[in-house]
């Protein structure tokens, strides 16, 4: 079946992507912002913000996972896009910190809670297991697209216009989002086999904890956040203060990271039909390692030049990438295809979780004891996740697609699944 078919689909598709941009653009603003209101310290106001933002992720989005099946999917996505196009348009209102702070909560929050409602509704509008493979997949290229073009878009609207018009057009596309999904006709949700919404809410957790190789991907979590929090928090304060940098500058070094992440997803398909994700993934901390220490070499060697900060930053792209697009592959080859749904809110959680560590270490520690110092403890952070990743994620493991045990018990269930686990 053609996945873009499905009209559904298609334009629910169309509301995450729109929302995704939408959430890119106000990130780039949000930044700007900081350094509006706060300076020199716009590292420190940024980092809280995105620490409040990981704070909303790591407790909200497993709690909406759990109650998904118990409210109606389409008014609550709709409701949630509501909210965030009004938290958006209230933004370049603010005059103290604080009230970003309150915003960001708010925001983050529902942001929080719509990506796992919408990952629960895709199995249902998309039951062909085919076509639902391709439908994370595109959820994942989606992810990356807006990476690269949400700079990219950021650097040539702010030619035109001051940042926090940006602001506008997010909400706008805010409001475009729920729109989207209103034409859409989302079943109600089928209730979990789970009774007890805290059995749902840790239950894919409960799996990562139990299976090496998603041990491993938690400890490439923390690989992934250190060098990205260099990117998203340092950034701005690193280009404005360090480089003399405007505002479109800023956007357009973050869309150096993002260049780098379009060109290994573009290559990544292929290669992962050739090579175990395993491999690909400790590459990707390999290259992230050697990202951050780039990083740090340039801040202390005093070589701050637009070509070696655009090189870095890209190569810390291309990194990521190569951790955070095999990863859906790995996670549907862990668990039963009914168990999909909790695996990747787990793992939404416990990224963010990793994020919710080394926000705070980019922006305060940025603040207050400099770049070099706060980017060694970064790359140092980076070096532990890749050891415990290869300790955690024993090679012979794989990436579970071999063992036949996930992809069998997608067409089986209960006890012949559990006694199918427990044989292999």
């Amino acid at each position: 079946m053609r996945l873009f078919s499905v009209r559904d689909y298609r334009h629910l598709f169309g509301a995450q992507v729109i929302a995704l941009f939408g959430t890119g653009l106000t990130t780039v603003a949000l930044g700007l912002l900081a350094y509006d209101l706060a300076g020199p310290r716009a590292g420190m106001v940024l980092g809280t913000a995105l620490t409040i933002k990981m704070v909303m992720y790591v407790i909200i989005a497993p709690l909406a996972a759990a109650y998904i099946d118990r409210l109606p999917r389409r008014t609550l996505l709709v409701l949630l896009d509501v909210i965030r196009g009004g938290v958006v348009l209230a933004l370049p209102l603010v005059t103290e910190v604080w009230h970003v702070y309150l915003l960001i909560g708010l925001l983050q929050a529902a942001s929080a809670a719509f990506t796992p409602t919408f990952q629960a509704v895709i199995p249902d509008i998309v039951p062909d297991e085919a076509a639902y493979t391709r439908a994370l997949s595109a959820s994942q290229v989606a992810s990356t697209m807006e990476s690269l073009l949400s700079p990219v878009l950021a650097a040539v609207a702010l030619t035109f216009m001051t940042f926090d018009r940006l602001f506008l057009g997010t909400s706008a596309g805010f409001v475009v989002s729920a729109l989207l999904v209103l034409s859409t006709r989302i079943p109600d949700a089928r209730p979990s086999t789970r009774t007890k919404a805290w059995d749902k809410a840790v239950g894919g957790i409960r799996t990562f904890l139990a299976t090496p190789r998603l041990r491993g991907v938690m400890a490439l979590n923390l690989v992934v956040a250190s060098a990205g929090s260099i990117v998203v928090v340092s950034t701005v304060n690193y280009v404005r203060d360090e480089l003399g940098g405007t505002q479109q500058d800023v956007a357009w070094t973050l869309a150096a990271s993002g260049t780098g992440t379009l060109l290994a997803a573009l290559v990544l398909p292929r290669v992962l039909e050739r090579i175990a994700a395993r491999t690909v993934m400790m590459t990707g901390a390999g290259v992230l390692v050697g990202g951050t220490v780039a990083a740090v070499g340039i801040i202390a060697g005093g070589l701050t030049t637009w070509t070696g900060t655009a090189v870095t930053w890209a190569v810390i792209g291309i990194g990521m990438a190569l951790i955070i697009t095999p990863t859906g592959k790995v996670l549907r080859a862990s668990v039963a295809r009914n168990a999909i749904p909790e695996a990747f809110a787990a793992q939404f959680s416990l990224s963010h979780l990793a994020w919710l560590i080394t926000y705070p270490v980019a922006g305060v520690l940025g603040t207050n004891s400099g770049l070099i110092l706060t980017w060694s403890i970064l790359a140092v952070l980076a070096a532990a996740g890749t050891a415990a990743a290869l300790l955690l994620w024993p090679r012979h493991d794989g990436d579970g697609a071999a063992d036949g045990v996930a992809t069998a018990s997608w067409h089986i269930s209960g006890k012949d699944r559990t006694t199918l686990t427990k044989a292999a």
